[in-house]
């Protein structure tokens, strides 16, 4: 995937209408998980400009993202 679609994937995770309001940073995390080894193939720098690619263009949530990354060895989806 590319940096753009990952930042649309992102945006629509977050937006998501059956998502409960109170889990969207849930969602970030969810979609770092998710999509890590994309994420990890587009090399340093890949999880700022996805950010800035979405809807959330605060760079603040590359935390959560990169927290998703860090659990995609640990968690297996539903």
């Amino acid at each position: 995937m590319t940096i753009k679609e990952l930042g649309d994937t992102l945006s629509q995770m977050y937006n998501d209408e059956n998502a409960p309001k109170n889990e969207k940073v849930t969602r970030i995390i969810l979609f770092g998980i998710k999509y890590s080894d994309e994420i990890k193939n587009l090399g340093r720098g890949a999880v700022k400009q996805i950010i800035q690619q979405s809807v959330l263009s605060m760079t603040k949530y590359g935390a959560e993202v990169n927290k998703g990354i860090n659990l995609a060895k640990y968690v297996v989806l539903k």
